[in-house]
């Protein structure tokens, strides 16, 4: 399957609502408050923001990388990760993170998980920004 049909069935399974269709594309999750605690002890995975510059600009996770979802694919050498490091995926609330998550593991990359509850939950927790 190519990354555009992948993108393009993820992209259909969102809009039709289909829960299994979104089961199948996310990847494994962390919750906001362990991925703040590994980042404040210098533990941290791979933070891979997936918004546009802008919102990166307004405010992200510590140490957060940003590469917007509809560029992953050509950028994927600018993450500097092994194809088995963990990288955590996130974006405002999910459904670009779902998109550039399936990216990564069509490019080999076996250790995606997903942030839970996204940019608007880690701002909920009052966790901290930059």
């Amino acid at each position: 399957m190519t990354m555009l049909a992948a993108l393009v069935l993820t992209a259909s399974g969102l809009a039709a609502c289909d829960s299994s269709a979104v089961d199948e594309a996310r990847a494994d999750t962390i919750s906001a408050e362990e991925l703040a605690a590994r980042i404040a002890s210098g533990d941290a995975p791979l933070v891979l923001d997936v918004r546009t510059p802008e919102e990166f600009a307004d405010g992200h996770l510590p140490g957060a990388r940003n590469i917007p979802h509809d560029a992953l694919a050509g950028r994927l050498d600018e993450l500097g990760a092994a194809r088995d490091d963990e990288i955590v995926v996130h974006c405002h609330s999910g459904r670009r993170a779902i998109a550039a998550e399936t990216v990564l593991r069509e490019a080999g990359f076996s250790h995606v998980r997903d942030l839970d509850g996204h940019w608007q939950g880690w701002k909920q927790a009052g966790l901290p920004t930059e």
